[in-house]
């Protein structure tokens, strides 16, 4: 299938809801978006990458970035605070992804420490210039430049924010419904429809949803043109294809994606910790959490699930 056939922006226009896979640190890596992808999952992020490093280093591309054909489409996020060093990571993904997203989200200390993430939601100009570069320097009118951003206090500022980025060619907004200081509070659905109403780019949704009928539910209350999904798709791949809880299909799916793209065993076991935290009993989660090798975990899946 073409890139052009596969094209986000063409998604988003469809009036459809797209459905997304986070970017997740560790997690959201090749092995696991073939995997989503398999369960109606549409558009797949990687996880967070530092641009600077991304630009400077071989070994950094090498290490952090790695994709095949089939995995589209797919928009590579960077953490970036330079104009110019962002433009300059676009163009190194652009033959081999869609678009590029820009972190103005994470509200990790480290990242926020070094002027990545949600502290540049505090700063519209930056984000401005940096969407603008991408802009001016990768001519493919096709490839798309997002942004991740997380909301205000004032919502007010978080509108300005959007208007301003929207205003210099941002193709869609991800809003993660709470402030920086907020972890584990509600999402504020109703922040996300205004900020929703008061655009004309595509907004996505993002936080605490955890099954394809609150995907609906959410995006119908938000108005918004896609869910994105972080936690609840690492518990259940197979969310997006309406499962309520991981098949044992999916899990037999991960085990032979992961041999084949020849997944670390902290990764690989770590998934399949998630997947099964819902069908397991507190007994088997110790005996299977405590498990230290591949073959370890194949005979145990052989041995108690028939797979």
């Amino acid at each position: 299938m073409s890139r052009r056939e596969k094209n986000p922006l063409e998604m988003f226009q469809s009036g459809h809801l797209v459905k997304i896979c986070a970017p997740m640190v560790r997690y959201s890596k090749l092995a696991f978006r073939t995997l989503v992808r398999r369960y109606d999952c549409d558009l797949c992020y990687t996880p967070m990458i530092i641009a600077a490093d991304f630009v400077r280093s071989v070994k950094a591309r090498d290490s952090e970035f790695t994709t095949n054909q089939g995995d589209r489409p797919l928009i590579v996020q960077f953490a970036a605070k330079d104009a110019q060093l962002l433009a300059d990571a676009a163009t190194l993904v652009r033959p081999y992804a869609n678009g590029i997203d820009v972190n103005c989200g994470c509200p990790q200390r480290w990242a926020m420490a070094e002027g990545y993430g949600a502290c540049l939601i505090n700063n519209p100009e930056l984000v401005r210039d940096m969407v603008r570069q991408v802009r001016n320097q990768v001519e493919d009118v096709t490839f798309s430049v997002s942004i991740k951003i997380r909301i205000h206090d004032d919502l007010t500022r978080t509108v300005d924010l959007c208007r301003k980025a929207e205003a210099t060619g941002v193709s869609w907004i991800t809003v993660h419904g709470r402030t920086v200081e907020e972890r584990h509070q509600p999402v504020h659905y109703d922040a996300i429809k205004i900020i929703k109403e008061s655009l004309s780019v595509p907004v996505v949704v993002n936080g605490d949803v955890k099954s394809l009928r609150e995907a609906e539910t959410v995006q119908r209350v938000t108005g918004t043109d896609g869910v994105m999904v972080a936690r609840g798709l690492l518990a259940n791949p197979a969310m997006f294809a309406g499962y309520e809880e991981t098949p044992l299909k999916c899990i037999r799916d991960w085990v032979d994606v992961s041999l084949e793209h020849g997944s670390p065993f902290t990764c690989f076991h770590h998934h399949l910790m998630y997947m099964m935290e819902r069908i397991t009993s507190k007994q088997e989660k110790r005996v299977f959490n405590a498990l230290s090798s591949t073959s370890a975990v194949l005979d145990y899946l052989a041995d108690h699930y028939g797979l």
